[in-house]
């Protein structure tokens, strides 16, 4: 995945959760977020971003927020893009599912009962359904998933236990969106629900998968494989 136009800002405020307001070479410009969720932790007043200049007439920004320097690592934030890469790396053959064997047919946002997953896959092993999730927190190299509750979420694991219930190959795939973490792990503080119910889909044999990414100003690819640890944090609500 590749970004052109790319410039370096200052981010200030986001006076709410589709906008944000930079200064670029000295100029205040509003930039559109591609992300819902909080990133308290990112967006941060004074934080080095990058924005990516549009030239449309009926956009209602001239730019659009794609990445936030934390420290030294620069992460990915638009929201968009986890699926793009999965999609990317199956095609390539560069991500092999396991048990799906040779990818043959991947479908885009698909309805099983009245969840929508964002795959339907079929391989030379069988089919199934995936479910992508992207992650932009982290703490001391640990990168965790949701940054807010989710019910969403919650409501997209239980499905994707019933599913496998009824002979499906079904995955759950957290795309980390920056690289250089050791683990990841449910944000148990965060929603303890969403944690729980990753249990129970591992248990009925969905397949969690993490990954990380490798991230520059101008492309974003799938990386390797990043352990996962889905107990990681739970005692601490204890």
């Amino acid at each position: 995945m590749e970004y052109q136009q790319v410039f370096s800002a200052v981010f200030h405020k986001r006076p709410n959760r589709f906008v944000a307001v930079c200064s670029l070479n000295g100029e205040e410009v509003l930039a559109h977020v591609k992300n819902t969720g909080r990133c308290r932790e990112l967006l941060i007043p004074g934080t080095q971003v990058l924005l990516q200049r549009h030239i449309a007439v009926k956009r209602k920004t001239q730019y659009t927020l794609t990445h936030v320097w934390k420290g030294d690592r620069l992460v990915h934030i638009d929201s968009q893009a986890p699926n793009r890469l999965v999609e990317e790396a199956l095609q390539k053959g560069s991500l092999l599912l396991p048990g799906l064997g040779e990818t043959k047919i991947i479908r885009p946002e698909t309805f099983y009962g009245d969840s929508r997953f964002d795959f339907y896959l079929e391989g030379t092993g069988g089919r199934g359904f995936a479910e992508v999730k992207g992650v932009t927190l982290e703490e001391d190299g640990l990168a965790r998933f949701p940054d807010a509750p989710t019910q969403r979420g919650v409501k997209h694991l239980e499905h994707l236990a019933q599913a496998a219930g009824e002979g499906y190959l079904c995955y759950a795939i957290f795309v980390i969106q920056m690289s250089g973490v050791q683990l990841f792990s449910p944000n148990w503080r965060t929603h303890p629900a969403f944690g729980e119910t990753l249990i129970t889909a591992q248990a009925a044999g969905v397949h969690l998968l993490a990954f990380e990414t490798n991230v520059t100003p101008l492309r974003v690819e799938l990386s390797g494989p990043v352990p996962i640890d889905l107990e990681k944090g739970r005692n601490d609500l204890c």
